[in-house]
């Protein structure tokens, strides 16, 4: 069972997210909470996937962010918002956010994007996928990117290139006939290499590297 907790001021979202999320198998909403809730919550709760507005008017949903991250045990934290442009994109990618989903998500994709977050996935809404290639990341290659990726071995650049396609865990191990344990070992060991704190992270410098055209968009099917 993947627990969920969701966190925004409108008390519509947390209620329309909780229906569709606690309607889907495999997928229990443990509390939806105001952002002043969210830390406290989280740390009573324990959830594994937190869904967290990056705009609310009693908390900021970066400080937010940070704090979860620096829980023991810290949940994946994929960031809501209602804009496509938003500002706070890259800082929210940059303090370790998992994702970046739109609040207009198909009600249909979304119990599949927090099962691929559950489960290490790379979830970018297409829009905000634009975004982060047209804005956050220079165009052409960046050198120092190319050169943290040559730190690599053949078999970790394989693992890093399924990561920025979007695979979970599960899909990767899949695609390269590996054991979930030894993907988890990899994928620690490209995050380490590349000194990033992230997946997101990581898609981002392999893009920047040049080994893919772009960010693979999930839901996007």
């Amino acid at each position: 069972m993947i627990r969920v907790l969701v966190v925004d001021d409108e008390a519509l979202i947390r209620t329309g997210f909780r229906h569709i999320l606690d309607s889907a198998d495999g997928i229990e909403v443990v509390a939806a909470v105001p952002g002043g809730q969210a830390v406290h919550s989280a740390r009573e709760l324990r959830p594994d996937v937190v869904l967290l507005d990056i705009r609310m008017p009693d908390v900021d949903g970066l400080t937010v962010l940070a704090d979860l991250r620096r829980l023991p045990q810290p949940p994946t934290v994929a960031m809501l918002t209602t804009f496509d442009m938003d500002e706070y994109v890259a800082t929210a990618l940059r303090s370790g956010a998992a994702g970046f989903l739109l609040k207009d998500t198909d009600p249909v994709q979304l119990p599949l994007l927090v099962r691929s977050l559950a489960d290490g996935g790379v979830v970018l809404s297409s829009r905000v996928t634009r975004t982060v290639v047209d804005g956050y990341l220079d165009n052409g290659p960046h050198e120092a990117a190319a050169r943290c990726v040559a730190r690599l071995t053949e078999r970790e650049r394989a693992v890093l290139v399924l990561i920025a396609e979007g695979l979970s865990n599960t899909g990767i191990g899949t695609r390269m006939h590996l054991s979930i344990g030894t993907v988890k070992d990899h994928v620690s060991a490209v995050l380490a290499k590349l000194e990033v704190g992230s997946r997101v992270q990581a898609a981002l410098l392999a893009e920047r590297a040049g080994l893919l055209r772009a960010p693979r968009a999930p839901e996007d099917g």
